[in-house]
């Protein structure tokens, strides 16, 4: 199945619903803080393509994936134009719960592929996984860094970073074993992403380091 068409396509939807995904949260997010449309399209630009271009620049890869896809910089312009007129405040929650199910299979593919990339230019195994952390969710860290926040994935216990870091290790287990590519790709994809789904339907949060100081606000 791998080298078929149809998991071609497949992947691609995934791909590209995930990137609309993380778009969408950086536009949210820059609305609330009122910016203007140029810092509505530099932070949704930078929550979908941040994290794999700072992959790519850690692994010296050229040319970036958004240089040698330009197309999806019209998509991205296009998709804050359109939310510019049709988005209003009452659209953002509902929105953003919607977003959360292709977020979570981009994490997945995301931190799969990143992992692959790094492991095709023979990269120690942690480095690989790191890389692969790096490219589902630093665009998400990123957007919040530019918008003066602490990024979410830091401060609210929610599983993220971890099912990336776990189905990236998928990923080096699955190419140990000697299994092909695409399905090392899959497997990692599935674990990662099954992770962050099972995580949001369970409310799943990550224990906070308890120094007996109450967080601000």
């Amino acid at each position: 199945m791998p080298d078929t068409p149809l998991y071609a396509l497949l992947l691609t939807a995934v791909e590209a619903l995930a990137t609309i995904a993380f778009a969408l949260s950086g536009l949210l997010e820059a609305a609330r803080k009122r910016l203007d449309a140029v810092g509505v399209c530099v932070v949704a630009g930078l929550t979908a393509f941040g994290g794999g271009t700072l992959r790519d620049v850690l692994l010296d890869r050229r040319p970036f994936f958004w240089v040698e896809h330009a197309t999806w910089l019209w998509a991205l312009l296009a998709l804050c134009i359109a939310a510019m007129f049709v988005l209003h405040a009452r659209h953002f929650e509902p929105t953003e719960r919607a977003m959360q199910w292709p977020d979570a299979l981009g994490l997945g593919l995301f931190s799969a592929s990143g992992t692959q990339l790094a492991l095709a230019q023979d990269m120690p195994a942690i480095v690989a996984v790191l890389m692969g952390v790096v490219t589902a969710a630093f665009g998400g860290v990123l957007r919040d860094i530019v918008v003066n926040e602490i990024p979410r994935a830091f401060k609210d216990r929610q599983p993220y970073a971890v099912c990336a870091f776990v189905g990236g290790w998928v990923v080096v287990g699955a190419q140990s074993a000697g299994l092909h590519d695409g399905w090392s790709l899959l497997a990692g994809a599935t674990v990662g992403s099954g992770m962050r789904a099972m995580a949001m339907i369970s409310g799943l949060r990550l224990p906070r380091w308890g120094t007996g100081v109450e967080p601000p606000g």
